[in-house]
């Protein structure tokens, strides 16, 4: 592997290990290997191998995760989740782009349409139900780590104007909302990464006017 195909393997490793804790219930969802595998991590190791973030924000940020786990994934995880992603309430920080890019704050807002044009203009085809925004942070999450493996072309071009424009922000929004340490430090960690993917292919990206 050369260092261009060892840069698209990490962002690839990255999506496809983070997406699954913002779109599967620790109870009833897909991903309880997952959540194992996280669970029997060593955080001090892990952060030293965890790509493009500081060693010390992984550290601090998986050992908030693996500690939890390690404590019980018990019923405050899940209703935390459920809080979090799914309602009935009003979700305190909600998971897609356009609630904080469209002047509305509505989901399916300009930002879905844009990116679900992208995709179509790229042949990619949606991998979740109609019903699911296509700007799901887990979502996009997982399309960073598709882009990498099969569509490198375009990967850039996503990040830059359709994923690193909002997600940041609403990881730091995540993290303020979240009361329960997993999801504290799985904002902390998803946010490291994806601005070190962003400084390690030199992505200048325009900022546009966040509504919450």
């Amino acid at each position: 592997m050369n260092n261009s195909d060892n840069m698209l393997e990490a962002i690839a490793f990255a999506g496809e290990t983070l997406a699954p804790f913002f779109l599967e219930d620790p109870e009833t969802g897909n991903a309880k290997a997952s959540f194992d595998a996280l669970a029997a991590l060593d955080a001090s190791e892990a952060a030293h191998e965890w790509p493009f973030a500081d060693e010390k924000e992984a550290r601090s940020a998986l050992s908030l995760m693996v500690d939890a786990l390690k404590n019980g994934r018990d019923g405050n995880l899940t209703w935390e989740y459920r809080r979090l992603f799914i309602g009935p309430a009003a979700l305190p920080a909600p998971p897609w782009g356009s609630v904080y890019t469209d002047r509305e704050c509505v989901i399916f807002g300009d930002a879905t349409i844009k990116l679900r044009v992208w995709m179509s203009e790229h042949g990619i085809a949606r991998t979740n139900d109609e019903k699911t925004p296509e700007d799901h942070i887990g979502l996009m999450l997982a399309l960073m780590a598709h882009l990498a493996r099969t569509q490198p072309v375009c990967l850039d071009d996503y990040l830059q104007n359709h994923f690193l424009t909002w997600a940041p922000h609403y990881l730091a929004e995540l993290e303020k909302a979240a009361e329960h340490p997993f999801y504290q430090g799985l904002a902390q960690l998803t946010r490291a990464t994806i601005e070190g993917v962003q400084e390690a292919r030199a992505l200048a990206v325009v900022l546009p006017r966040f509504y919450r």
